[in-house]
């Protein structure tokens, strides 16, 4: 798996990405340049261009974590919050 990641093209601070984590599992991070990190685990076998895909429509929206969610549940895709 190569890491994505996806910027805001309106000109704001808020960024997605793809990486592995720790233990070899997909994750989604976002952070919005200030206050805001949050890192989920994907669950379950999904394609990286499907995941590409939710993460670069969701980033192009204004407000980026409500449109994550809605596109990652447009594919049935299931996340986990990663704990810090």
């Amino acid at each position: 798996m190569t890491q994505s990641s996806f910027q805001s093209p309106s000109g704001g601070f808020d960024f997605l990405g793809l990486r592995k984590g720790r233990r070899g599992d997909v994750e989604i991070v976002y952070d919005d340049g200030v206050a805001r990190r949050r890192v989920w685990r994907v669950q379950g076998a999904v394609s990286e261009s499907q995941l590409g895909e939710a993460l670069s429509r969701a980033a192009r929206e204004l407000r980026v974590l409500p449109a994550l969610y809605a596109e990652l549940k447009k594919r049935s895709i299931s996340i986990e919050a990663v704990l810090g």
